[in-house]
């Protein structure tokens, strides 16, 4: 037999389970009730008052944010409206061209970046790789490229004894016996994703050499590649195409635009193309910016396009001495005694 006291606790739980379960019920009887209307937007009718779905109801073809229930009101409607329409379009207007400002801010904050060096460091001596294509040799066997200093030394063995100059002087493989083997190492490259490899066979199809007929779209199409890879120059090849329209129809802002690209990872040359298009554009402030970016990545041409700004007034001597000293301590990175030896011997071997 129980006591008053259990049988008091007993039904007081089961009252208070009682009233949690019917409040549960309420509420999933609301929500099993509630019609579509309510769950979805609903907007009023700025004529006649009326509720009705957002999604459903006519829209004001100009401004896109007053809702009518009809066409009828929408036209009833469309005189009261005017004013607030005028200035619901305005404001957006605003918005959007906030929205671009900013935009174009955080791109050329981006796009007037250092970008880092275009070929890096020579993974023999680590001395920066010069930029002009005499002053590196790219390697088939091992698809690294090599500066003509190191290309043109002797090659030493683990004990410190001279081997072979016919090897790389990287991973030592001997270079290639045959044309088919020479083919084989580019398609293994190729097929690595090797970047450069990639890009030069974009080359290939562009001009329809090594046994390859000319394609444009598959060039266009690997150079893309290769820039995704990190290859900059290829970026700059198809800036070139779209510019002068070669293989293409002539697109000013696709060639713009594959130029910034290769810019922001380090191509001098297409650096200098934007700067030019500023300067023909009269926006010399931006023209000069480009250009000191591109004489700090050892562009000898640009630092000529500063001295000729300086000397029609549209920049400055400090800027002008800027760039002279950029450029030569561009030059003090790469130059070493091994690269200055090679260039001597030969005019293939030149680094600047």
């Amino acid at each position: 037999m129980m006591s008053g006291g259990e049988s008091d606790k007993i039904f007081k739980d089961g009252a208070s389970t009682k009233s949690n379960n019917d409040g549960v019920c309420d509420v999933n009887d609301k929500l099993k009730n509630m019609s579509t209307a309510d769950k979805e937007d609903v907007s009023i009718c700025a004529n006649c008052g009326k509720e009705g779905i957002s999604d459903k109801m006519n829209t004001c073809n100009k401004c896109n944010v007053v809702k009518y229930c009809n066409a009828v009101c929408k036209k009833v409607h469309k005189k009261k409206h005017k004013n607030d329409c005028e200035e619901h379009v305005r404001l957006a207007a605003e918005k959007h061209n906030e929205k671009l400002r900013i935009a174009a801010e955080l791109h050329d904050i981006e796009l007037f970046k250092d970008p880092p060096s275009q070929h890096g460091d020579c993974p023999i001596c680590f001395e920066r790789i010069p930029n002009l294509n005499t002053g590196w040799k790219y390697r088939l066997c091992c698809g690294k490229l090599i500066c003509s200093g190191c290309c043109h030394a002797p090659v030493y063995d683990n004990q410190g004894n001279k081997v072979d100059s016919d090897k790389c002087p990287f991973c030592r493989t001997p270079s290639a016996n045959s044309h088919k083997e020479e083919i084989e190492r580019r398609m293994k490259l190729f097929e690595a994703d090797n970047a450069i490899a990639i890009y030069n066979q974009g080359l290939n199809y562009y001009q329809g050499e090594r046994g390859f007929r000319k394609n444009y779209d598959k060039a266009l199409e690997l150079w893309d590649k290769a820039g995704h890879l990190g290859h900059a120059m290829a970026y700059c090849n198809i800036g070139v195409a779209y510019y002068n329209g070669q293989g293409v129809e002539v697109d000013k802002k696709k060639a713009t635009h594959y130029y910034e690209l290769a810019a922001m990872g380090g191509n001098e040359v297409a650096r200098h193309n934007l700067g030019l298009d500023e300067e023909d554009a009269g926006n010399m402030d931006r023209a000069l910016k480009h250009y000191m970016i591109a004489v700090r990545g050892g562009l000898s041409e640009s630092l000529k396009a500063i001295q000729k700004l300086y000397s029609k007034g549209h920049a400055t001597k400090d800027d002008y001495m800027e760039a002279l000293q950029s450029y030569q301590a561009y030059l003090g990175e790469i130059k070493s005694k091994q690269r200055d030896e090679a260039a001597a011997d030969s005019e293939e071997c030149r680094y600047y």
